[in-house]
């Protein structure tokens, strides 16, 4: 696929996506949501790439949607749809299909949030597993101040990152509110000066990956993601205990405890395209 609105560079086993329309303040596409999720189930698929950085040219990580499409068709892409009830298909939030994307994601995502962002700006990074952000960067869930409620998964993932009360909160008002909020509720991990969030993200990717296990870190990714979800800490057990014996009897764990009782470095060596990418107890339900 020839990318138009983002730009991609693979450097030490790191992807780093950048949303690339500066003149426009990387508004959010139809075009960038497709071209962001042909990149990233293609490095979920390439052993090469251990971890993905998302970040934005230029000022602004990104300003929301862009309001004036290039095509002048509807801006959600609804041209086709009609009434009150149309087919589903016909009415994809685009924000909702990016964030299934990162969710589903084999490999950990950074966002490196290099200034304003509002709207799916923000949305789009909250199944994303560590956020830095520029300090006083302005941040807004603004939907409700438009008339319309939010999207991209956001009614799932922000009240399990900041909880319940502060998502309603900024969900409700609409209002713009500073990074360093953020920082303090939970949803950044930390906040940098704006010439330095990329490496910062960058070093702590380089963390994630240094020693560990490939395959260890996409299942316990998931792991970490959709066992909370569960109704029972005894479906979590079942899950662990099949995790366990599969990582450490056909996977990378066969090599890890050999190396550390032999005081070496492991070799892992097992490919993703080894691993099953959907397990019978995390099925996705069906889009109806």
């Amino acid at each position: 696929m020839q990318y138009q609105d983002i730009k991609t560079e693979v450097s030490e086993n790191i992807l780093t996506i950048t949303l690339n329309r500066p003149e426009r303040m990387n508004a959010f596409t139809l075009r960038m949501k497709d071209e962001l999720i042909h990149a990233l189930e293609a490095a979920d698929s390439n052993d090469e790439v251990r971890a993905i950085i998302v970040t934005g040219a230029g000022k602004v990580f990104c300003a929301g949607m862009e309001m004036e499409p290039e095509d002048g068709g509807n801006l959600f892409g609804y041209d086709d749809a009609e009434g009150m009830d149309p087919p589903l298909e016909l009415i994809r939030d685009s924000g909702g299909e990016l964030s299934m994307a990162i969710y589903n994601c084999r490999k950990p995502v950074i966002g490196a949030i290099n200034g304003a962002a509002v709207g799916v700006g923000i949305t789009m990074t909250l199944p994303m597993d560590i956020r830095l952000v520029a300090e006083n960067s302005k941040i807004g869930f603004v939907f409700t101040q438009r008339g319309i409620t939010p999207e991209a998964c956001s009614s799932w993932f922000l009240p399990r990152v900041v909880g319940r009360q502060k998502a309603l909160e900024w969900v409700l008002s609409g209002d713009i509110f500073m990074a360093e909020e953020g920082v303090e509720a939970g949803l950044f991990h930390s906040a940098h000066d704006k010439g330095e969030v990329l490496d910062v993200a960058r070093c702590m990717a380089r963390k994630l990956i240094a020693k560990s296990s490939p395959v260890a870190v996409a299942l316990a990714r998931h792991m970490l993601w959709r066992n909370p979800e569960l109704d029972h800490p005894m479906q979590a057990h079942v899950v662990e205990s099949k995790m366990i014996y599969w990582s450490h009897t056909f996977w990378d764990g066969r090599d890890g405890f050999t190396a550390f009782l032999e005081k070496r470095a492991p070799r892992f060596e097992t490919s993703l395209a080894d691993v099953p990418k959907q397990f019978d107890f995390w099925l996705e339900p069906p889009l109806e």
